[in-house]
C-alpha cells in the first residue's frame, strides 16, 4: 500500500442502517414470514422473545412491534409468563407504534367478546372485537379488499386471507375503519350497515388486521405500518 495514501489503511466506516427498527413477537405465529415482509417493506426485522428485547422506552431497542397471529390466549399466557406483558403495556402506553395480526388483533383491543376467563390483553384500541368470528379453521377463506387506507382500490384489490379470524364488532371515536368485507361470510350472522365486517382499524400509532397480510407476497399493509413507524421515529 502505497505511503503516499495513509488514509486507505483506515477505511471509512459503513453507514449507519437508516431502516427503522420493528421488531416481531417470535412467541407464535409467522415469525418469519412477518420479518420478511418487514425487510421488503423497508425496515430492519428482529426478533423479540424476551422482555429484554423490547427495551426500556420506545426507540430504545425497537421503533414498532408486530404482534402475529396465533392463538390469542396461548400468546397471552406466554406473554405473562415471560415477563412480557407488563412491560409492553407501559411500551404501547407510552406510544410505541405496534402492528398486529389476527390474534395480535384481539391483544390490541379493549373489549374482547368470547374472552377466555381470566385472559390478559394489551388493549390500546378503542374497539370491541370478536374472537374466532368467522369460524374454525376448516371455514378459513380469502377475499379481495377494497381498502384505500391500506393502499389497495378497485383496480388493484388486497387479496386477504382469514384463518380463524376476529372481527371488529365497534370501534369508538377516534379509531378509524381501514377495511371491512364486502358482505359479511356465508355461513355468519349478516354483515354490519356498511355491507361487511370491519377487518381493520387504526387509532394513532396502532394499527390491527384480523387478516394475514404476511401470506403471499402482497407488502402493502407492512408498507402502511413501515410508513407508520418511520414519520415517528
Amino acid at each position: 500500500m502505497s505511503a503516499l495514501r495513509p488514509r486507505a489503511l483506515f477505511p471509512a466506516a459503513s453507514r449507519l442502517d437508516a431502516r427503522p427498527t420493528i421488531g416481531v413477537l417470535a412467541l407464535q405465529g409467522d415469525v418469519r414470514e412477518h420479518s420478511l415482509a418487514l425487510e421488503a417493506a423497508g425496515a430492519r426485522a428482529v426478533a423479540v422473545r424476551s422482555a429484554g428485547d423490547l427495551g426500556a422506552r420506545p426507540g430504545d431497542r425497537l421503533d414498532g412491534l408486530i404482534l402475529p397471529g396465533g392463538e390469542s390466549t396461548t400468546m397471552s399466557t406466554l406473554l405473562t409468563s415471560f415477563g412480557m406483558l407488563e412491560p409492553l403495556r407501559a411500551l404501547v402506553a407510552e406510544g410505541l407504534a405496534v402492528y398486529g395480526s389476527c390474534a395480535g388483533m384481539i391483544m390490541l383491543a379493549d373489549r374482547v367478546q368470547g374472552a377466555a376467563p381470566g385472559q390478559s390483553f394489551l388493549g390500546g384500541i378503542g374497539m370491541t372485537v370478536r374472537r374466532n368470528a368467522f369460524g374454525r379453521e376448516v371455514d378459513s377463506y380469502e377475499e379481495d379488499l377494497i381498502a384505500p387506507g391500506l393502499g389497495a382500490g378497485p383496480g388493484d384489490p388486497l387479496r386477504a386471507v382469514f384463518i380463524r379470524a376476529p372481527w371488529v364488532e365497534e370501534v369508538d371515536e377516534g379509531v378509524e375503519v381501514l377495511a371491512t368485507t364486502r358482505s359479511g361470510r356465508a355461513g355468519s350472522d349478516e354483515g354490519s350497515a356498511s355491507g361487511g365486517r370491519i377487518v381493520a382499524v387504526r387509532q394513532g400509532p396502532l394499527l390491527a388486521t384480523s387478516f394475514h397480510p404476511e401470506v403471499g407476497g402482497d407488502h402493502r399493509v407492512h408498507g402502511v405500518f413501515v410508513d407508520m413507524v418511520a414519520h415517528r421515529s
